[in-house]
């Protein structure tokens, strides 16, 4: 109407009173008949409004209905998440805050590895859901609008309806455009927008479900080492057979749906391959399945590992006994060196440590006893010159590092900052239906 086509205010007041006059069984009854799901609701639409009724969806197509709509909704849905992963984040930093200085052993390999501290550990989930969240807030702004653009995207039928003007045709682009929150439109499109872009909104969805499976992994790792456990309620009970056991039962949900996550890539990339030339119609249904199920999905995991971080128990007795079993292997490096300060040969000391940690490790594996090396150390009056030694050699603290260091200048600049535009809605917890 203000670029000049007849269309009155009286049709315009009509359909603003009838937004919400849904009638959802007419618009089934028609769609049975019609076989048409937007042309139901035109339909439908048109029926509560019979004045307006000659101008509705004029020019349109269901494209111009149904690509915009999943585009606002696309938006919108990034909105919804990125709080709930920047709350996930938050919950996380304050526990590598709380555990930056307590030492653990490191695995790589899955074998014991040198030491490093339970929040580095941690920042290492962190820093992939940065990642995550910086993915996440690129996809949605880079998200443009279909716009207005007629049935295979040439703007056909408005350049008719403005009667060759196309100075109008661009304008009324940019004012649906705007009007719909979007700074800009996808300047070419088919009859559909590419469907490269439910690529790039479901991969950024899917990369966030590999690191909370990985998050989630090494939780479920760490609970089976006795190290550290997800919430676990007085009442809960971990197996109908089993009454002593403790099943990481809310991070397994996370893999299982992660998982399933994952997986949904795999739709919008076939269905973008197969798009023949304008477009054809079996990305539709395809579309109405994974994209939605994504965001879902994307929303329940970041619900649940949101009240795990939450709720995350450190048991430090056990990571220290675990810490004493394999340090003392560590600590040869140490005591050559201490043994070459004192005055000893590096060769001969090299042999001597050879020798007692073999002794020490049959004892470990073939009897099952705790390591005793440092005790056999004790005892050969070899290493008598460092024997003072020995407690400062073995101090945990000393094999972790700058992992403390590292937490405190990660949060500070990295973390920290990235979370500033999701401060006011930190504060909310989730209520998770178990």
């Amino acid at each position: 109407q203000s670029l000049g086509l007849p269309i009155t205010d009286e049709q315009i007041q009509e359909m603003e009173a009838n937004l919400d006059n849904i009638d959802f069984k007419m618009a089934a009854e028609e769609e049975k008949k019609l076989r048409h799901d937007v042309m139901a609701h035109v339909h439908t639409f048109a029926y509560c409004c019979p004045k307006a009724a000659a101008i509705i969806h004029l020019g349109a197509t269901s494209c111009y209905v149904g690509d915009n709509t999943d585009l606002i909704v696309f938006r919108d849905g990034f909105n919804l998440l990125l709080p709930k992963l920047a709350r996930v984040i938050s919950r996380l930093a304050d526990f590598a805050e709380k555990y930056a200085d307590l030492p653990t052993l490191g695995f790589t390999h899955y074998q014991p590895a040198q030491l490093t501290t339970v929040g580095k550990r941690c920042c290492l989930w962190i820093q992939d859901l940065c990642m995550d969240l910086h993915n996440l807030e690129r996809a949605r702004d880079d998200l443009r609008f279909r716009g207005v653009k007629g049935t295979t995207g040439t703007q056909a039928s408005f350049l008719q309806l403005f009667e060759g003007d196309h100075s109008k045709v661009e304008e009324l682009d940019r004012l649906v455009t705007a009007k719909a929150g979007f700074k800009r439109a996808y300047m070419v499109t088919g009859q559909t927008y590419t469907r490269k872009v439910d690529i790039e909104v479901l991969s950024v969805l899917a990369s966030l479900g590999a690191s909370i499976h990985k998050i989630c992994t090494d939780i479920r790792l760490l609970a089976n080492m006795k190290e550290i456990e997800e919430p676990f309620e007085k009442d809960q009970i971990g197996s109908s057979a089993m009454p002593y056991k403790r099943n990481p039962m809310r991070a397994e949900r996370c893999c299982s749906l992660a998982r399933h996550l994952m997986t949904l890539i795999l739709d919008p990339l076939q269905t973008a391959s197969v798009q023949w030339f304008e477009r054809t119609l079996d990305d539709s249904a395809n579309r109405r399945v994974c994209m939605a199920e994504a965001f879902l999905t994307a929303d329940i995991i970041l619900n649940t590992l949101q009240n795990i971080s939450e709720g995350l128990v450190v048991y430090p007795k056990v990571i220290e006994r675990r810490i004493r079993q394999e340090l003392p292997f560590m600590a040869t490096e140490n005591i050559i060196m201490a043994m070459v300060k004192a005055g000893g040969n590096r060769q001969d000391c090299h042999e001597k440590i050879r020798v007692l940690s073999q002794q020490a490790a049959a004892v470990v594996k073939q009897e099952g006893g705790d390591n005793d090396f440092i005790d056999r150390v004790r005892a050969d009056p070899y290493f008598s010159p460092i024997h003072k030694q020995l407690e400062s050699l073995l101090d945990p603290s000393s094999f972790t590092g700058r992992a403390p260091q590292q937490v405190a200048k990660f949060l500070k600049e990295e973390v920290r900052p990235a979370l500033i535009p999701y401060q006011s809605k930190m504060d909310e917890k989730i209520e998770l239906a178990l």
